[in-house]
C-alpha cells in the first residue's frame, strides 16, 4: 500500500512538472493549451516550433545527441509524419562570385570598425632591384629655360626602383552613407645603385600626397557593376631645386567598376594652372596625359594590372604610356613582381622623355 502511495505521488509530481514545462513554453510564444502536435504547426518561428514539438513529445536533443547523427536522424523521422521540415540556413553566396575588391579596399560597404587614421594599402608597394631603361635621361629639358639641366656624370641603364604607397581614413560617412575622406601618400624612387662612378646617387624620387574622397555607387550596366566614385586633390613633385625641379597639382576624378575577376579604375584629371615663369613643366599634359585607365585582372593568387595614359590629343601631340605590372606568389604575402613600361612620363624628370623600361623584383601589396 505504501509503495502504491509513493508511485501515485511520483506520477502526480511528473504531471506537475509537465504542466510547468508547458507554462514555460507559453512564455516564449506558445499557448498554455498547445499540447497537440497539430497546434505546433501554427508556430511560425522555427526555433519555437521545434521547441513545441519537443515539449509535446517529451523529447529534447542534448549536447550528447548532437554527437550521435543517428539520434538526430531519428528525431527528424519522429516529426516528419506531421509535416515538420526544419529549414536550413539560406546560403547567400552566389557560386562563382567574389567579394568586391573595391569595397574591401575603400570600405564602401560600411566597416563596423572604421579604424580612423590606421594605415591601409593604396597603390602597389614593391622593390625592383633590376630596373633597366632603354634611354637614360642625362639632359632633362622643359619649355621653361630655367628648368633645362645637365646631370653630372654618366647614367647607367640599370638601376633599382622602389615604391611605397599607403592611405588612412580621416572621416567616415561624409556627405553620404559610407562616403569617406582619406589621406594618401605615394613615393617612388630610382636609385643608381650600381653606378660607382657617380657614388650611387638617387637619380629621381617623386612624392605624391593626396586628399581623396570616395563614395559607393550601386548600378549595373551590361554586366559591369559600378562600385565607387571618387575625387582627389593631388600634388606631385620631385623635391628638387631649379633647374631639376618638376612638379604639378591636379584634381583627379575616379570611377571604380567591377565585372567578375576584372576591375577598372577610370581616372581623368585636370591640372591646376601655375604662373608661366613658375611652371616647371608647362606641357606635361601633352606627354604624361590627361587621364588614365587602370585595368586589373585577378587570376587565383596572381594579379595583372595594365595602366593606360594618353594626352587625348591628335597629331604630334598624341602621346602617352602603357605600364604592365604582373605579381605572382613567392612565399606568404611576398610576391614576385615584373613591371614593363613604354612611353612618356616614367618619372617626373622624364615626363617628356620617351623610353622603355623593364623591372624585376618583389612586392608586398598590389592594386587590390
Amino acid at each position: 500500500m505504501s509503495h502504491l502511495f509513493h508511485r501515485r505521488s511520483r506520477l502526480a509530481l511528473a504531471r506537475r512538472i509537465s504542466a510547468l514545462v508547458i507554462v514555460v513554453a507559453a512564455g516564449v510564444g506558445f499557448d498554455a493549451h498547445a499540447v497537440e502536435l497539430t497546434d505546433c504547426k501554427t508556430v511560425e518561428d522555427d526555433a519555437k516550433r521545434l521547441a513545441c514539438y519537443d515539449t509535446v513529445s517529451g523529447r529534447t536533443v542534448t549536447a550528447a545527441d548532437k554527437q550521435m547523427p543517428g539520434v538526430v536522424k531519428n528525431l527528424k523521422d519522429d516529426v516528419s509524419g506531421v509535416g515538420l521540415v526544419a529549414k536550413q540556413p539560406r546560403d547567400t553566396t552566389v557560386a562563382g562570385t567574389r567579394p568586391s575588391s573595391l569595397a574591401e579596399r575603400w570600405d564602401l560597404d560600411g566597416n563596423p570598425d572604421p579604424a580612423l587614421f590606421s594605415l591601409r594599402p593604396y597603390k602597389p608597394v614593391y622593390i625592383l632591384p633590376a630596373f633597366y631603361s632603354s634611354s637614360p635621361n642625362a639632359h632633362p629639358t622643359s619649355p621653361n629655360p630655367a628648368n633645362d639641366a645637365t646631370l653630372k656624370g654618366p647614367l647607367d641603364h640599370l638601376e633599382a626602383k622602389f615604391q611605397l604607397s599607403l592611405k588612412a581614413k580621416m572621416l567616415d560617412n561624409v556627405l553620404v552613407d559610407n562616403g569617406s575622406l582619406w589621406f594618401g601618400y605615394t613615393q617612388s624612387s630610382r636609385w643608381q645603385v650600381y653606378n660607382h662612378e657617380t657614388s650611387r646617387p638617387f637619380r629621381e624620387t617623386n612624392y605624391e600626397p593626396e586628399l581623396i574622397y570616395t563614395a559607393p555607387t550601386h548600378y549595373s550596366l551590361f554586366g559591369v557593376d559600378g562600385k565607387m566614385v571618387g575625387l582627389s586633390v593631388t600634388h606631385q613633385s620631385n623635391g628638387r631645386d631649379v633647374p631639376q625641379s618638376r612638379s604639378w597639382n591636379r584634381v583627379i576624378g575616379q570611377v571604380g567598376l567591377e565585372s567578375g575577376d576584372w576591375t577598372a579604375l577610370v581616372r581623368p584629371w585636370l591640372r591646376i594652372r601655375e604662373k608661366a615663369d613658375k611652371d616647371d613643366n608647362s606641357d606635361i599634359l601633352d606627354y604624361v596625359g590627361r587621364g588614365e585607365i587602370v585595368l586589373i585582372r585577378k587570376l587565383d593568387n596572381q594579379q595583372i594590372a595594365v595602366t593606360l595614359r594618353h594626352s587625348l590629343r591628335g597629331g604630334d601631340k598624341s602621346r602617352g604610356s602603357v605600364t604592365v605590372d604582373w605579381a605572382f606568389p613567392v612565399y606568404g604575402y611576398l610576391k614576385g613582381h615584373v613591371q614593363v613600361f613604354t612611353g612618356y612620363g616614367e618619372s617626373l624628370i622624364d615626363y617628356n622623355r620617351r623610353q622603355t623600361s623593364v623591372g624585376v623584383g618583389l612586392s608586398l601589396l598590389e592594386w587590390l
